[in-house]
């Protein structure tokens, strides 16, 4: 008795800060959504004096073009982008590293450490070797690359490949400048993907690491090729590990923010706008409470969708293992 009150005293102070901090700001978030609070309201008390309008912050948010369907559009092509990026570089980096190659630990270790930064330290590399008055442009002339790549446009077959980089040497981190969008969408999933790819591999390689070795051992007896032994075994056994990436990433995605703030402010234009940007402009710069209320419910529900049928699955193996 004493052992399981002493438990509850070390977990409730845990518990109420989660229920305050956590659970009651969600529920007060989905209210003020509800509500007329799109102007500095009155005060009364603690709580401001707004009226409660129903669905209508809803209904305007979906009449947005900004929101609907730029920003929409925008997170769905960031997703896919991103995560298809993260995936093959993780898997293909995991592949190499399961090969026990001399030099493993300091190849893993410079793979993760991407991991270990913020999104904004991220986003500051990133914007510096972009820009075009630093970073990996200034070093093309001294290193002779200019020469390099002007040797090269001649060659039809590459066109396209130099195209591509020449829309990857982003003026998009200026304030002003007027560049392709796509571009902009393209450097920030570049970015993202840098940081990410590290937990995916790691993640891969921690599966290829747990499947038995007499698997592999049986593969090579019956004839199969190194490549055909990933390809057609060790991979296709991965498929629960790819889940739990595919999930985190995509929630990951969702809520992307403070990359993209440092890096291109969501422009061009409304090219790299994403619903976090919205509801940062709308809350906090244009004073309207309740539609950057209604956009985070808008994302958490975004989230919801993705995180807790994976959470359902995970909790009801675990039930039957």
């Amino acid at each position: 008795m004493r052992g399981r009150l002493l438990t509850i005293l070390l977990l409730l102070p845990a518990v109420l800060a989660t229920a305050l901090f956590v659970y009651f700001f969600i529920a007060w978030t989905g209210w003020a959504s509800l509500t007329g609070w799109n102007q500095v309201a009155r005060m009364e008390g603690l709580f401001p004096d707004f009226p409660f309008v129903g669905l209508r912050n809803y209904r305007s948010l979906l009449a947005t073009e900004r929101f609907w369907p730029n920003d929409v559009l925008n997170t769905v092509v960031f997703t896919v982008c991103f995560e298809a990026l993260c995936l093959s570089l993780g898997l293909l980096l995991a592949i190499l590293l399961d090969r026990q190659p001399r030099g493993e630990g300091l190849y893993r270790n410079v793979f993760l450490l991407p991991m270990s930064l913020s999104f904004v330290v991220t986003g500051t590399i990133w914007a510096w070797l972009m820009n075009p008055t630093t970073g990996v442009n200034v070093l093309l002339e001294p290193l002779g690359l200019n020469a390099v790549r002007r040797g090269f446009l001649g060659v039809r077959a590459l066109a396209p490949l130099w195209a591509g980089l020449d829309a990857l040497r982003i003026d998009v981190v200026r304030p002003g400048l007027t560049a392709d969008g796509r571009a902009a969408l393209g450097a920030v999933v570049i970015a993202a993907a840098w940081q990410m790819s590290g937990f995916a591999m790691a993640m891969f390689l921690a599966g290829l690491r747990g499947i038995s070795e007499e698997i592999r051992e049986a593969a090579r007896a019956d004839g199969a090729s190194e490549l055909q032994l990933y390809a057609r075994i060790l991979v296709p056994m991965l498929r629960p590990v790819l889940v739990s990436v595919v999930v985190i990433l995509g929630y990951v995605s969702l809520k992307i923010f403070d990359l993209v703030f440092i890096m291109t402010r969501g422009g061009p234009g409304d090219s790299t706008d994403f619903p976090a940007i919205y509801l940062f402009d709308s809350a906090f710069k244009g004073n309207l409470w309740a539609r950057g209320a209604s956009v985070a419910v808008v994302m958490l529900l975004a989230s919801a969708v993705v995180v807790l049928p994976y959470l359902r699955r995970q909790l009801r193996g675990g039930g039957e293992g």
